[in-house]
């Protein structure tokens, strides 16, 4: 199906997640451009249709000269005019002809001036979206990259932190255990040396 401006200005972009990348107003100036210009060329291309139709009908309604046959007896002398007569006709045909040519070979040449430029500005425009999405998908790639890297260095940070912090967990459970360990110890000497002060007192009262 042909293209028209309209299809143009109604075309819907979608929109992207990123707000990096070109100006959607610069874009729609752009394409607001190329509707006035295409317009301009569609209405250019009637006006030309319309004087080529005006000038067909013009040449069809123009009179067409008559020769009359002269009798016999009066050939002799009506010989040397008729030819006289008949030129105006064909040289008016044929500048008929000429104008009608000229005006559909400019019809035509204004045509193809018209749907080159078409092609132009669509090329133009489809260039100018595809960048625009190349842009787009480069920054998401890039944005994506970067998150990605962060989350790697994230990650290792974590990890780092985390085996600092089991290191930490560790010693301070080995501090743990020596505590115990040594409370342990000086309880059970406590213990022994109130043994040795109960027996010792035992015997002096026996010996009294």
């Amino acid at each position: 199906m042909a293209l028209t401006p309209e299809d143009v200005v109604t075309k819907q972009f979608q929109h992207v997640r990123f707000k990096e990348g070109f100006d959607p107003d610069e874009v729609d100036d752009f394409l607001d451009e190329i509707v006035v210009e295409w317009r301009k060329t569609i209405a250019e291309n009637e006006e030309l249709k319309a004087r080529v139709a005006e000038l067909e009908a013009a040449a069809a309604a123009a009179p067409v000269a008559v020769v009359e046959t002269a009798p016999e007896t009066e050939a002799v002398v009506e010989e040397v005019p008729a030819p006289v007569a008949a030129a105006p006709a064909t040289g008016g045909a044929a500048a008929s002809a000429g104008i009608i040519e000229l005006a559909q070979r400019l019809h035509d040449e204004h045509v193809a001036e018209g749907q080159a430029q078409r092609d132009k500005l669509i090329s133009d425009a489809q260039a100018q979206r595809d960048k625009l999405i190349s842009d787009a998908q480069a920054q998401a790639a890039s944005i994506l990259a970067d998150a990605e890297a962060k989350g790697r260095d994230e990650i290792a940070r974590l990890d780092a932190e985390r085996a600092t912090l089991e290191t930490r967990i560790s010693e301070l459970r080995q501090f743990e255990r020596d505590y115990r360990s040594q409370l342990r110890g000086f309880i059970e000497e406590k213990l022994r040396d109130l043994d040795v002060a109960g027996a010792t007192s035992g015997s002096s009262v026996s010996a009294s």
